[in-house]
């Protein structure tokens, strides 16, 4: 069985959940092929180059209809800042409510749940809004953001909503950030050994084990 296909050679159509955007590359072919799959009507994690295709165009995403599910948007402050500038969004994110404010915007002119990343990411429809309140500096890794957006569309695959699949993929992710800080400090995670603590951060959300706080 194939495990793996270039994205030209997949058919979107038959796919439940698209995760979109980490090394993709950049280029008017890449905006073609993302402006292309946000008019259908999927569930979409879109990421890195998938959001500076979207930012590259200055528009709000092109919807699919009326019943487009909401697309999730996980950007980090450099990418929320390309995506607002064409908008006309203020970016001021000097606090927990002015960053909520910012990407409730942003998820209103998208129709979009946004994550904007960072310290206490923070989660929005532009109707509501969640503060993350795990995490600390080892997760600011490179590959760190791509298995965020893979956690996501898991969740979503396996049928959550999407702002429920949004939200606790944002806190499981800190939450494995946490466990290692717990037994080796807040340096030295790669991406691949934070894949490798999903089953234990799982099992300590479902109670099955104990979460000792960072630092403790």
């Amino acid at each position: 069985r194939r495990l793996l296909r270039r994205s030209s050679q997949a058919d979107p159509q038959k796919q439940a959940v698209l995760a979109v955007g980490p090394g993709m590359g950049r280029g008017e072919a890449i905006n073609r092929r993302v402006h292309a799959l946000l008019q259908q009507p999927r569930r979409i994690v879109l990421d890195a180059d998938g959001l500076n295709a979207l930012a590259a165009s200055g528009k709000p995403r092109p919807l699919a209809g009326e019943n487009s599910p909401p697309l999730v948007m996980t950007p980090h402050p450099g990418e929320f800042a390309r995506l607002c500038e064409p908008l006309g969004i203020e970016v001021r994110c000097e606090g927990d409510e002015e960053r909520l404010q910012a990407a409730g915007q942003l998820a209103q002119v998208h129709r979009a749940i946004v994550v904007l990343k960072g310290h206490r990411t923070v989660v929005t429809d532009g109707s509501r809004g969640y503060i993350n309140t795990t995490g600390n500096p080892a997760l600011a890794t490179a590959g760190s953001g791509d298995v965020l957006t893979g956690l996501i569309a898991g969740l979503l695959a396996q049928g959550m909503s999407p702002f429920e699949a949004t939200v606790l993929g944002v806190y499981l992710h800190g939450l494995a950030g946490d466990l290692w800080a717990n037994q080796f400090g807040p340096v030295g995670l790669t991406a691949t050994g934070l894949l490798d603590l999903l089953p234990k951060t799982l099992a300590c959300h479902q109670g099955r084990i104990e979460r000792t706080p960072p630092g403790s």
